[in-house]
């Protein structure tokens, strides 16, 4: 990397593109950088759909942050808008349900081709309907679950507006660009990590349309290199959105877990995010049924959720019910102190330990 292309990286990183999502650095919108002297000489290349005043916004953006990383030079920045594209051929009617074309070799019939990520053997989706239930708990810990089976695991929080991997997987820093563009993954506990939450400060808001998000996340698909991986598990958002759809229809989803409570409100949008997926094609691999008592000190259970939500669930599907998780004080303790819970192999782990030898056997039978 030359030495310009190094002062303009971590400001470039820093400001999003609003048509793609993804950051100016990563869209490639950045070209031509050199030094003239001690002036900073490069080009913002924007394409056909953006506007003159996005450009300008990104421009003054750049150089903003190129005074707050430290740079204290001159500044050439020349705004480049390229020809627009020939118009593409009109895609067939679009299913009304899942906004996808009706004809095609996709889901429905759709045109949409999805491409493996280079390395990574299986994916697994880790999904809810609703917030709040869990979801990401039963991410870091399957995965953790998983590396104790030998596998090499990768986790991706594909949950742009809360990541929580920071936190739960205690890991901190900012990852780094190759030459070629692709991010390296930061690691704990001998797991690939990747999250948003690792490229913006902490107490940062996230206020991104539809098409950012979806942007966001096709890079956390596409441009990390992931290295090889014998199972990559994505901790989806809450909700069947755009984060969901574009994960599915960018890449082989090998199967899906569905987190919920036993109660009832959360009940409903899990088996909306079952009904999703099977719509998608995407194979649900099974139900986990979290908080789903506590342990009372006499010994009886009370059940601060209601109870036989998620079992009821399981058998109205035709899932497996893969584990009944407890609510735990030391589950969440681990949680935020970045000490997941299988990685003690016992006691509030062992549910965990569950789960993973389930999904390790149903990946050992696919890939047979």
């Amino acid at each position: 990397m030359s030495e310009a292309s190094a002062i303009l990286e971590p400001a470039a990183t820093r400001i999003r593109d609003p048509q793609s999502g993804r950051s100016i650095w990563m869209a490639g919108l950045i070209e031509d950088a050199t030094f003239d002297g001690e002036t900073l000489r490069f080009s913002l290349v924007l394409r056909a759909a953006h506007t003159e005043q996005e450009g300008q916004r990104m421009r003054e953006s750049l150089i903003n942050n190129l005074r707050r990383v430290g740079f204290d030079g001159d500044i050439d920045c020349t705004v480049v808008q390229k020809a627009p594209p020939p118009a593409p051929p009109p895609l067939p009617p679009k299913d009304p349900v899942l906004g996808m074309s009706g004809s095609g070799t996709g889901p429905h019939g759709g045109p949409f081709v999805k491409n493996a990520i280079s390395g990574v053997k299986n994916i697994i989706a880790v999904a809810s309907g609703k917030g709040g239930v869990g979801k990401s708990t039963v991410s870091t810990n399957l995965a953790i679950a998983l590396s104790r089976h030998g596998m090499r695991v990768g986790l991706m929080d594909a949950d742009i507006y809360g990541p929580s991997l920071p936190t739960m997987m205690n890991i901190r820093g900012r990852p780094i660009a190759d030459e070629q563009k692709k991010i390296t993954p930061l690691e704990a506990y001998g797991i690939q990590c990747m999250s948003m939450g690792f490229l913006v400060p902490e107490k940062e808001a996230i206020i991104w349309r539809g098409p950012m998000v979806m942007g966001a996340v096709r890079q956390l698909l596409h441009d990390v290199r992931w290295g090889e991986l014998d199972v990559l598990v994505i901790d989806l958002p809450p909700g069947t959105g755009d984060a969901q759809l574009t994960m599915v229809q960018t890449v082989p989803v090998t199967g899906a877990l569905v987190v919920t409570t036993p109660q009832k409100v959360a009940v409903i949008d899990a088996e909306r995010a079952i009904s999703m997926f099977r719509k998608l094609d995407v194979p649900v691999l099974g139900l986990i049924e979290n908080m789903a008592w506590m342990d009372m000190p006499d010994g009886s259970k009370s059940f601060p959720f209601g109870s036989g939500g998620g079992v009821q669930t399981a058998k109205d599907y035709g899932v497996p019910l893969l584990a009944q998780v407890p609510f735990d004080s030391r589950i969440c303790q681990g949680g935020d102190s970045g000490i997941p819970a299988a990685t003690r192999g016992d006691g509030p782990g062992a549910p965990f330990l569950a789960v993973g030898e389930s999904v390790f056997k149903a990946l050992q039978n696919e890939n047979s």
